[in-house]
């Protein structure tokens, strides 16, 4: 019986042999039109390396998946209509009150439909953090020059998506019509107007006639919902296969070089620890979401045109341009028969230049140093004082015009003057930014010394010991190899100069505008004092040869 059934067994599995089972098929046949086989063995176990700077982009990532999930429930229950209808919904506070069906639809979300206070409110915090991320996530790169080739095109991406993001956060926001948002969409047609000769002509167009027209929120929806995310869903997309690609940075380490990757596996580890931490994102919003209020639009009630809320502002995000519009001097000239709002425009035109000068900054650097090589170490940001003082500069920027976006909350909660607060904005907008760039500079050249005196003489260790002429020392660690690679594996580029002004022959060189430009950036950047020499082999060397001939001479006594 044992034989035969052997016997059975083994002609089972020789016909399983011959003929795969449909699942198989269907994959072989697959892989023979896609080539998916080949692309996952490759891809599957690509490695990644591990830093907790990293997190920031993959919350970014986890943010904007909530942010679609949760937008499309909602989509579910809101209407986009400006029509005007009596509420005689369950808040009682409302009842009898005209509004649009957008605002009632709004309240029936939060107040009626199961859950769907939590949903929207998960909505608009996840809004939040994934602006907050892609700041974040952006500065690791610009701090830690990952921008550099060749990653310029994805810095673009990431730059465009912070925008589109900027965008669509703002019409997500106006979409409620309470009185909160149309105080906010008042604030951008405002803005829109001043825009020399075609302003008008982009109101009316964008608002359907005068504001606020009959069928802005109808526009708006569309391309909150679906243009929008749209757009930024294949710019994410673009961006992932280009970390693919490019593969991923890494900081200096022994082993790590810039042919090759340490870290972890895609699959099983990676996988297994993005899972996890995307869950955990999920808990961090639904848990704010439950316990933190925001934007509660019943509190404001609907949009009148003659009202306005006290203490309205913007999202966090757009208190850049909302404070340089309210710290700036209301300057109107008239030119050929038309009013120009100067004290309006020059702040509305200044936002996205400085954006457009952080998109552009990688092409810059590179046009300075004119190094073409590909980088996949990250810098420490120490090691280029001048990027990280710039950097810092206009995050301080940032925080002084945020204050400026707040000023009326500002001077209510802490008891002072607006006027004067006004003012310290104002001139903070010309200093902060500089003194911040100096200090940060100074405190990077100072990690560079701490670091040189290191890599000389290594770690304090604390001990005490008596020379036998009397003197007491502090006996110092060395460095280890791999602490030592660390420290001194950053490069210190020399500036580009013009050369000298006369030739051989003594006829005066002719140079271009780009060309003293190009030296001018780059004596800024590179120049002496700049930066900190590191140590050198030989200094190393010979330091420690002198200490070696002290040890042996104190033996010897």
């Amino acid at each position: 019986m044992s034989d035969d059934s052997d016997g059975d067994r083994d002609g089972g599995e020789g016909r399983r042999d011959r003929l795969p089972g449909k699942g198989e098929r269907l994959a072989d046949w697959a892989d023979g039109r896609l080539g998916l086989h080949q692309l996952a063995k490759s891809q599957m176990r690509k490695i990644f390396p591990d830093h907790w700077s990293f997190m920031f982009g993959e919350i970014c990532l986890y943010s904007f998946i909530i942010l679609i999930l949760t937008g499309t429930y909602l989509t579910l229950f809101f209407d986009p209509s400006t029509t005007e209808v009596v509420y005689n919904g369950s808040y009682e506070p409302l009842k009898g009150i005209i509004m649009t069906r957008a605002y009632e639809s709004t309240i029936d979300i939060s107040m009626d439909v199961r859950g769907g206070l939590l949903i929207r409110q998960m909505h608009h915090w996840a809004a939040l953090v994934f602006v907050a991320a892609m700041l974040c996530h952006m500065m690791r790169v610009f701090f830690t020059g990952a921008f550099r080739k060749p990653r310029e095109v994805n810095w673009l991406f990431g730059w465009t998506l912070l925008m589109l993001g900027i965008i669509t956060g703002l019409t997500g926001y106006s979409l409620p019509d309470d009185l909160l948002s149309g105080t906010g969409l008042r604030f951008s047609q405002g803005a829109i107007l001043s825009v020399p000769i075609v302003g008008t002509y982009l109101s009316f167009f964008l608002f359907g006639g005068q504001f606020p027209g009959e069928d802005f929120i109808a526009r708006l929806y569309p391309v909150h919902i679906l243009l929008l995310p749209g757009i930024m869903l294949g710019l994410v997309v673009a961006h992932l296969i280009l970390v693919f690609y490019h593969k991923h940075t890494q900081f200096a380490g022994p082993g790590r070089t810039e042919k090759n990757v340490v870290g972890v596996p895609f699959l099983p580890i990676y996988v297994a620890k993005a899972g996890g931490f995307f869950f955990l994102v999920f808990g961090v919003l639904a848990v704010m979401g439950a316990v933190a209020t925001i934007n509660p639009v019943w509190a404001f009630g609907p949009y009148q045109t003659h009202l306005v809320t006290t203490g309205a502002q913007p999202d966090w995000y757009l208190g850049f341009s909302e404070g340089l519009i309210r710290v700036m001097p209301g300057w109107e000239i008239d030119l050929w028969g038309h009013t120009l709002q100067l004290g309006v425009f020059i702040p509305f035109a200044l936002f996205p230049l400085v954006m457009a000068l952080i998109a552009v900054y990688p092409f810059v650097e590179a046009w300075v140093t004119g190094d073409r090589r590909e980088h996949h170490i990250a810098e420490r940001p120490r090691n280029r004082p001048v990027r990280t003082g710039l950097g810092v500069a206009w995050l301080s920027l940032y925080g002084v015009l945020l204050i400026g976006g707040g000023n009326d909350i500002v001077a209510l909660q802490f008891h002072l003057s607006i006027n004067a607060i006004t003012w310290a904005v104002r001139i903070g907008f010309f200093v902060v930014p500089v003194l911040a760039f100096i200090v940060t500079r100074r405190v990077c050249n100072g990690l560079q010394r701490r670091d040189r005196e290191k890599s000389l003489h290594g770690r304090e260790s604390g001990t005490i010991k008596r020379l036998p002429h009397g003197e007491y020392i502090e006996v110092h660690e060395p460095l280890t190899r791999a602490e030592l690679y660390k420290l001194n594996l950053h490069e210190q580029p020399r500036p580009y100069e013009l050369g000298p002004r006369v030739d051989g022959n003594g006829v005066a060189r002719k140079f271009t505008v780009r060309q003293r430009v190009r030296a001018r950036l780059a004596k800024a950047m590179y120049g002496p004092g700049t930066y900190v020499p590191k140590a050198t082999v030989e200094e190393y060397q010979a330091l420690h040869a002198g200490w070696h001939e002290s040890e042996r001479d104190t033996s010897a006594h």
